[in-house]
């Protein structure tokens, strides 16, 4: 018998209505904004939930990514199952996904085999158009600005330095790089410019990061747009933008309820990118879930290194968020990767290979246990090929830091699959845990650049490259050197360079650009070869999307 697909396993799964969903853990149908039976966006009342208490938030997180694939989501989806399954009240906290990603190389980002959200197409594709209202501010806001210099530029914008793109939710190479405004005066005035992706904006960013509505505006008037001929900085409330911006956004800060395939509630809000912006779902739902479950279980994007440091240094700084356990995803596949190994040759058993990926475990398992202050318990998820002699290595490493490891099987099994995890996650969560950032507020930006690239990546320094120097003393002169950092590197490597796998050592990383996001409040350093509008692969996702008579889609995987 042939193996079902992701989307075939979600079409055959009976959803409940989402009214039915949200009252298990408290949500009474007139907090809904029902669209459709199984998805909903939720009201929030601030002063009712601030009288009810927080439960434990779970940080999922994972080795350095590799083409094998770690599965950290699924992981994510099955232990908030397996959590229900043990009969703890559990909600799920998660990013929504880009279009970019969709019709591109990773897919959708709703899980996999039996531990999904769903209605999976439906998250993958348009959902409740938070994607298409950030997009929309987004391009307001640039419109705005080229429009302002069109009718006498009153505030003295240069228009050689504009730092606001436009952008649009797909993998579009051709658009990071245009000239417009052509064709006479009634066209605008002619620039260079470009399109960014709309997870990269820092409308994402701030919607992501904001509180309330009021807070929304309050950051969305903040963001710099650019520089005047005199170099200061023009913001959006200089534009009288923000009250616009938020008219578009009124729908889109409220968090969307669905639910996974064993109808645990799953909060699916924001999607800013990993590793060009800071990778976390939102926090009002992340704040909103704690408050109607007593285990939340959220995501940070791709490794240890990344989205979990930027989940800790941005989001918990900026929110007041605390994790109490972190679960660490690996696959015997991908340390054998980090090991060595060629993608092709990963079926057959290979311990040598996996104790020579190990190290790069073993660096994100110190980053949680001993840069973070948490305590963590490495799951391991299943395939079919996994040998007993491979696992024993793995857990025979772990030992040595005092962490057990967990065999999950959620993509086969969903919750059953997931509930060892589960016990594993309760029982950590109620330790003490040394909770603790990787830099201060007052570090300088350099002193902030060192201690990630020291302390998280196993590198020497930062190395600030042709402008980023210039715009290091720019940007601390305007009283920014306080923000925290949101590293734009790669996600396949500790280093810069994506091809450098496992735990290298002795290197530097440099840093091409400091652009501040004013609006979100952290500073992103561009490094590498990391691109803010990423390109289609030569066979993209979407040749093999397609739709029957009846509207029935296949291909989303």
């Amino acid at each position: 018998m042939p193996q079902l697909t992701d989307i075939e396993i979600a079409k055959q799964s009976q959803m409940k209505p989402i009214t039915e969903v949200a009252q298990a853990i408290g949500i009474e149908e007139d907090d809904l904004e029902l669209y459709g039976k199984y998805k909903a966006k939720v009201a929030i009342d601030p002063q009712e939930l601030e009288a009810k208490e927080d439960g434990k938030l779970i940080l999922v997180t994972a080795i350095t990514p590799t083409p094998a694939g770690e599965g950290k989501t699924t992981t994510s989806v099955g232990l908030v199952d397996g959590l229900s399954k043990i009969g703890k009240k559990a909600a799920i906290a998660l990013r929504e996904p880009s279009l970019g990603p969709v019709f591109g190389v990773k897919g959708g980002a709703a899980g996999g085999g039996h531990a999904q959200v769903v209605p999976m197409e439906d998250i993958n594709l348009h959902f409740t158009g938070d994607f298409h209202a950030i997009g929309a501010a987004n391009n307001l806001l640039a419109a705005l600005i080229d429009n302002h210099i069109h009718h006498g530029n009153q505030l003295g914008i240069d228009s050689r330095n504009i730092t606001w793109k436009r952008v649009v939710d797909m993998n579009d190479r051709q658009l990071r790089h245009i000239v417009n405004g052509l064709q006479g005066r009634t066209n605008g005035v002619p620039r260079e410019d470009g399109y960014d992706i709309t997870v990269a904006s820092e409308i994402m960013a701030v919607l992501c990061l904001a509180n309330d509505i009021t807070d929304l505006k309050e950051k969305l008037g903040k963001m710099i747009i650019g520089y005047s001929f005199d170099k200061k900085p023009i913001t959006a409330h200089d534009l009288k933008a923000e009250g616009a911006l938020t008219a578009l956004l009124k729908d889109a800060i409220r968090p969307n309820i669905v639910q996974t395939l064993e109808h645990s509630p799953a909060f699916i809000h924001g999607g800013p990118f990993a590793n060009i912006a800071h990778g976390c779902n939102s926090v009002i739902a992340t704040k909103l879930a704690l408050k109607h479950a007593d285990y939340v279980v959220t995501e940070g994007g791709f490794g240890a290194d990344l989205g979990a440091e930027k989940f800790i240094d941005i989001k918990c700084r900026l929110s007041g968020l605390k994790p109490s356990a972190v679960v660490l995803v690996a696959t015997i596949r991908a340390l054998k990767m980090h090991g060595g190994v060629d993608k092709k040759e990963l079926g057959p058993e290979n311990v040598d290979a996996v104790i020579n990926g190990l190290p790069n475990l073993d660096r994100h398992i110190k980053n949680v246990q001993e840069v973070y202050g948490l305590p963590v318990v490495v799951a391991i998820n299943k395939f079919p090929l996994d040998t007993e002699a491979e696992l024993k290595a793995v857990e025979e490493a772990c030992e040595k830091r005092g962490v057990e490891v967990v065999l999950s099987d959620v993509w086969a099994n969903g919750g059953e699959g997931g509930k060892d995890l589960a016990e594993k996650v309760v029982e950590l969560a109620e330790q003490e845990n040394n909770f603790q950032f990787v830099y201060d507020e007052e570090d300088s930006i350099q002193e902030k650049l060192d201690k990630i690239v020291q302390k998280v990546y196993g590198g020497n320094k930062a190395v600030l490259i042709g402008k980023a120097k210039r715009q290091m003393r720019e940007l601390t002169e305007l009283g920014f050197g306080n923000y925290p950092i949101c590293m734009a590197k790669t996600q396949y490597s500790f280093s810069d360079d994506p091809k450098q796998v496992g735990a290298p050592t002795d290197f530097n990383i440099e840093i091409k650009n400091l652009k501040i996001s004013a609006g979100a409040g952290f500073i992103v350093a561009l490094t590498g070869d990391v691109m803010t509008m990423p390109g289609l692969p030569k066979v993209p996702a979407s040749e093999k999307i397609d739709v029957d008579a009846e509207g029935n889609i296949s291909g989303l995987f």
